[in-house]
């Protein structure tokens, strides 16, 4: 399970290939894989973020990481099969979980934020890469022909889960801000 292949599958979803999706996508018993690469980039921003938001900041962005990948997985479920689908699209949420998992591999260099001045440029470059891996990994997840398809359906889901999470966080009031 973790071993030799479980690393290149990481690399192979960092440099976006796509045949990595589309395996991932299969393989049914890669869901500790996909989950363990979710809490490793996790971790990774938290060691990258603890100059800013302390060692608290790590525990908490692990299970926030963890919480929001499940939510993320099941709103573009929703959203790429019931609004959104091509008439070739068929997917589970599984499917969706394994894919979207891997494509926060880009995610782990935030560990190199903890260099002094590095961080914010880190998590920048991050950002924008797991957005780029999560685009391949909605489109094959969903098979969708269309990457234009793909980015409506992440834009969207995007701005669904910000909106929920800045409903939660107004409730719990100013003991939660987020990370």
């Amino acid at each position: 399970m973790f071993n030799d292949g479980f690393k290149d599958r990481i690399i192979r979803a960092a440099k976006l290939d796509v045949n990595l999706y589309e395996e991932v996508e299969a393989d049914k018993g890669a869901m500790s894989q996909a989950t363990a690469v979710v809490v490793l980039s996790s971790i990774a921003a938290g060691i990258g973020s603890t100059g800013r938001v302390g060692p608290i900041g790590l525990l908490l962005g692990t299970i926030a990481a963890l919480i929001g990948w499940y939510v993320w997985a099941y709103l573009i479920y929703f959203i790429g099969t019931k609004f959104l689908p091509e008439p070739q699209t068929k997917a589970d949420p599984g499917e969706l979980l394994r894919t979207i998992g891997f494509s926060s591999s880009p995610g782990l260099i935030r560990i190199l934020g903890i260099i002094p001045g590095l961080g914010q440029m880190v998590f920048f470059v991050a950002s924008i890469w797991m957005l780029a891996a999560m685009v391949i990994a909605v489109r094959q997840a969903l098979d969708y022909k269309s990457t234009w398809r793909a980015i409506g359906v992440c834009v969207i889901g995007w701005i669904i889960q910000a909106l929920i999470l800045l409903f939660l966080f107004s409730l719990l009031g100013s003991a939660a801000k987020p990370i």
